[in-house]
């Protein structure tokens, strides 16, 4: 199958699968796993900040994240796109009782530096108390402009805010912008890493900070149900993805841009957007359902909703595209 639907269905290569056969493993819990040991201090030290924390899933990294930054009664700042808003099950208010104060994103992906501001409540006890602002790079598979990024955790420092960075795929981000991972999570206090997307691991997701705050958040991913054993295993396949998978996200890059050009000559797409790995497209309503179902039948997996996004992998090749792109030529031209 060639299966668009997201970069979360890559599966770990032969290679892979050797390195996690052969991963040195203890036990996590106790904090003895040499595996695990090494993937934090490896994304630590590529992230620029003073330690790390390895948890099965990004969801449970940012909550940990957010509870560790603010307590019970505490208000985080952050956008109503925003996978810690959005797609998270609302965690960071149900488990962590945390307050959000969700705020429009911009067309680019950005919070609007007057809304930051006008949302940060004064100190007064009516008042939730705003201690974090959290951001999102990529964003609907856009990178956050590093002048933005720059505004907004500076007025977020002036106000005595933490910042947080959700980078599930920050290293998308270093690669469509050229930058270093380090100066794109530099201005963040807390930054989520994970692997198990573009970088192609089966599960995994890291979280760096300073040692302070990572002690912290350590006591919740154990409270949330993260810790884990012979965890080894699991980050031997990030430390592999880490070493050998991140140049990769360029080719992943141009399929995508691939892929937009060609959707974009078929009447009855409308390309809307295309960034990184994703292309969003808007296909009329009553086509949807068929559309899914007669590319299903050619052995391509997408889920169209009315706007309708394709996500380019690693296991997705340049003549996989030209498959996809004469599939959905070949439906409309029915």
């Amino acid at each position: 199958m060639i299966d668009l639907r997201s970069d979360t269905v890559t599966r770990p290569s032969q290679s892979m699968l050797a390195a996690m056969s052969a991963a040195e493993v203890g036990d996590d819990v106790w904090g003895d796993d040499p595996t695990v040991i090494r993937l934090q201090a490896a994304l630590a030290e590529r992230t620029g900040k003073e330690a790390g924390l390895f948890f099965p899933s990004g969801t449970q990294s940012n909550l940990a994240a957010l509870m560790a930054h603010c307590a019970r009664g505490d208000e985080y700042i952050v956008g109503q796109s925003a996978h810690t808003y959005k797609y998270e099950g609302g965690g960071a208010a149900v488990l962590g009782s945390i307050q959000p104060q969700p705020i429009e994103n911009a067309p680019d992906g950005s919070l609007p530096l007057d809304k930051i501001a006008a949302a940060i409540k004064p100190i007064d006890n009516h008042f939730a108390r705003t201690r974090l602002l959290a951001l999102e790079n990529t964003i609907g598979g856009k990178v956050l402009p590093a002048d933005y990024v720059a505004k907004a955790t500076q007025l977020a420092r002036d106000r005595g805010l933490s910042t947080h960075l959700d980078g599930a795929r920050v290293f998308n981000a270093a690669v469509a912008s050229d930058k270093p991972v380090r100066d794109l999570c530099a201005p963040f206090d807390s930054v989520s890493v994970c692997f198990s997307k573009g970088l192609g691991a089966p599960v995994g997701s890291v979280l760096v900070g300073s040692k302070a705050l990572i002690d912290v958040a350590s006591r919740w991913r154990k409270v949330l149900g993260g810790g884990m054993r012979q965890s080894g295993l699991l980050a031997a396949a990030c430390l592999y993805a880490l070493d050998h998978h991140v140049d990769a996200l360029a080719q992943d890059h141009d399929n995508a841009a691939y892929l937009a050009a060609g959707l974009a000559q078929i009447d009855g797409i409308d390309v809307q957007s295309h960034a990184t790995n994703m292309v969003f497209a808007q296909i009329p309503e009553a086509h949807c359902a068929p559309l899914e179902a007669f590319l299903k039948e050619r052995g391509i997996l997408m889920q169209m909703l009315y706007a309708s996004r394709f996500v380019t992998h690693r296991d997705v090749s340049r003549a996989d595209i030209d498959t996809v792109i004469r599939a959905v030529k070949d439906y409309f031209a029915r």
